[in-house]
């Protein structure tokens, strides 16, 4: 029987942590950030991806056990108020910078492709231990400009299939990787659907900006406009919606009367109409919210109508839209979880997705603690640890890069 996470209170509370922090590492590694210089959050100041302090929207005692306010006709987005905004993620932001010296491991990987043959286990060891991508931006720049080379040039001729791939996607770092993939994603025919869900769904406000932003730079188009020339109809509005990063931060509080009013309009967009289900209404409720007001809603809507709002979604949609919508609910109920599954997706069955696992595993590895709470949320789900589950799906130095990642 599937793991369903119990109904809790209050609304939209953090989840349910599943693994341990990563144990502190010693001898060779870039410590934390020098004096004056931090690449990480400001002291007092969450993790980058963490919910804020403490917990979402506490119902006043006042708050009616049954009977809700009466309800509007047409669903309008929660009015956008003042809450600090979630800070780019590490490498989302130009004005990130390490103050480290790289040169050490700049000169190990040129010595690793020097001459016959690459050393391939001395290549997995240098990127496996670069702690986050403003160090990878640090060391890439160094092999380019003191050792006269470019180190991207060199990976990619002495190194091949998805070996390369998954060295060149650390490498380049994981907001250029995402516009690498966006743009892989909408070329020749057809979508690669599973990549625009992954790069562009339940992220935070300033990632968004940073995603657009860099991929206009970098291919001299908008993001918004090569979207809608590879969508269409009403999941090129639900792109759309999200490409704007406006939804709500995550510092934003839940608002009973506002949790209340999104419950009955998703489920008369969808169960309370016999005209089919009003995706756009979905759309905007999925996509305006930040993840805990989404906890919120799945909460209290499961507890209204006793039954999940994802089962409704699963009923109601098909195709990219389904999928789409539900990668927003899952990632906002359950960011670790959701992550999990996504993982054990490109595995299952009969051939490996091996380009979205590359993807997938390279994300993931740059938040350690969220990768930690990944493996954990895999074990408990699937029984089995997800280093191993990797190693039976990959091969060769491949298998030694993905399972260094995942730690």
């Amino acid at each position: 029987m599937a793991w369903q996470q119990p109904y809790q209170q209050p609304y939209g509370a953090p989840p349910q942590q599943w693994g341990n922090p990563p144990p502190p590492q010693h001898g060779h590694q870039y410590g934390g950030p020098s004096p004056g210089q931090g690449y990480g959050p400001p002291p007092g100041q969450p993790p980058y991806g963490a919910p804020p302090p403490g917990q979402y929207g506490v119902p006043p005692q006042s708050y009616p056990p049954q009977g809700y306010p009466p309800q509007q006709q047409v669903y309008q987005p929660p009015p956008q108020q003042y809450s600090p905004p979630t800070l780019p993620s590490l490498g989302y932001d130009p004005n990130q910078r390490a103050n480290v010296d790289t040169m050490r491991d700049a000169e190990a990987l040129r010595g690793a492709m020097k001459g016959l043959g690459t050393k391939e286990n001395e290549v997995i060891a240098v990127i496996a231990r670069i702690p986050d991508p403003v160090i990878m931006a640090n060391l890439k720049q160094t092999y380019d400009q003191r050792l006269m080379r470019d180190l991207m040039s060199d990976i990619h001729k002495e190194t091949s299939g998805y070996f390369r791939e998954g060295l060149e996607a650390c490498i380049r770092g994981p907001l250029r990787q995402d516009c690498h993939n966006l743009h892989d994603a909408m070329q020749g025919a057809g979508t690669k659907e599973g990549v625009l869900n992954d790069v562009l769904l339940a992220r935070s406000n300033a990632d968004i900006h940073a995603i657009n932003s860099e991929y206009s730079r970098l291919y001299h188009k908008s993001l918004d406009a090569a979207v809608r020339d590879d969508l269409s109809m009403k999941t090129e509005r639900l792109f759309t919606m999200v490409l704007s990063g406006r939804r709500q931060e995550e510092s934003a509080p839940v608002i009973p009367q506002q949790l209340d009013q999104a419950v009955s309009e998703l489920h008369h967009a969808t169960e309370g109409t016999r005209m089919g289900a009003d995706q756009i209404t979905v759309c905007q409720i999925l996509s305006s919210h930040s993840d805990g007001q989404l906890r919120a809603i799945s909460q209290a809507f499961q507890h209204k109508y006793h039954h999940s709002l994802s089962d409704v979604i699963r009923k109601e949609f098909a195709g990219h839209m389904e999928e789409a919508l539900l990668r927003m609910l899952h990632v906002a109920e359950d960011r670790a979880m959701a992550d999990a599954k996504a993982l054990e997706a490109t595995m299952a069955g009969p051939g490996t997705k091996d380009r979205l696992l590359v993807n997938r595993i390279v994300r993931m590895h740059w938040d350690k603690n969220h990768m930690s709470q990944v493996k954990g949320a895999y074990k408990h789900h699937y029984k089995r640890e997800l280093a191993q589950r990797v190693r039976g799906e990959t091969s060769g130095a491949y298998e030694r890069l993905m399972v260094a990642l995942v730690g």
